[in-house]
């Protein structure tokens, strides 16, 4: 089984490309993950990790979030390799989400109503009001 849930806040803006040929939108980014427990120092730590998400989200998430906002992330972890310029075989592990939650709206136009806009990208806002934490 292979599957990692987070909830984390975007280190940067979610960058936004499309496949050659077909055009398919895929969004990377990473997320800043809070260790649960502090170090031996008293300070908490976080792990950075690489999302990759792909389709209507992945638009969805360049268009509505940005650095610092709390998304939650469900998905699963791959390893990729590829070989650099330098003939040096490189390793990269990221998560490659298929579902995630706005869990802090707003990107742009900060204050504008964005209701309807989610709305029409097939996201529902949560009202604060309905967690029950």
């Amino acid at each position: 089984m292979n599957r990692v849930v987070l909830i984390g806040r975007l280190t940067k803006d979610p960058e936004l490309k499309f496949t050659p040929g077909t055009g398919y939108a895929v969004a990377t980014f990473a997320i800043a993950v809070d260790r649960r427990v502090p170090n031996k120092e008293g300070v908490r730590e976080a792990d950075f990790i690489p999302i990759v998400i792909w389709g209507k989200q992945a638009e969805s998430t360049a268009n509505y979030m940005s650095k610092g906002k709390l998304v939650g992330i469900s998905g699963r972890i791959q390893t990729r390799s590829y070989d650099a310029k330098d003939g040096s075989k490189k390793y990269i592990t990221e998560v490659v989400a298929d579902e995630i939650q706005f869990l802090e709206w707003g990107k742009k136009n900060e204050g504008s109503n964005h209701n309807a806009e989610y709305e029409a990208a097939g996201i529902t806002p949560v009202d604060d009001g309905d967690v029950p934490f």
